[in-house]
């Protein structure tokens, strides 16, 4: 290993191929740098990282959907229940508190599982570097905090489509 100053690399390599020539004349003269080699290596994990990110979006984006999906036919199936609530008196924020309650529930406890699954995975794949990094127990935090976020903002339409419905059409067909 040689170390060569930045802006005169061209000059240090020519004076060590000569100097190569003289000891070793019948060896070719084969050379990389460090960086490069270091580039190669950490080459998978950046494209291991874009794989993780896309696919990470595309479950986030059907979960969604899901979410969607599943918040509709919840409403449809209580539309009644939430007409009569709304006619003895219910609040729309009321009625949208219920709704996403039940969502909520669903999406803590579902953190509560999966935050030491991604913690015995995640420090499994970090051993395998030389410098390790230690998780901080924020990053579960922040990301249940963002999976809450999404969950309220995807059941939102719905339980807000629901609430502001007039009660009459729902229980006119009782």
């Amino acid at each position: 290993m040689i170390k060569v100053k930045g802006g005169e690399v061209s000059e240090a390599m020519a004076h060590i191929e000569n100097a190569w020539a003289e000891v070793f004349p019948n060896d070719p003269f084969e050379y990389s740098f460090l960086d490069e080699q270091f580039d190669t290596m950490y080459r998978n994990e950046s494209d291991f990282e874009i794989i993780v990110r896309t696919f990470t979006f595309l479950a986030i984006l059907i979960a969604c959907l899901g979410l969607f999906g599943l918040a509709a036919h919840m409403v449809e199936q209580r539309t009644k229940i939430i007409g009569i609530q709304k006619a003895l008196g219910a609040t729309v924020s009321g009625i949208i508190f219920q709704i996403s309650t039940e969502f909520l529930k669903l999406v803590v406890l579902s953190n509560i599982i999966a935050w030491p699954i991604a913690y015995f995975v995640m420090n499994g794949w970090l051993e395998d570097f030389v410098y390790k990094v230690d998780m901080d127990w924020s990053i579960f935090v922040l990301s249940g905090f963002a999976v809450l976020v999404i969950t309220l903002l995807t059941v939102f339409h719905q339980a807000f489509r629901a609430a502001r419905a007039n009660p009459v059409e729902s229980l006119r067909y009782e």
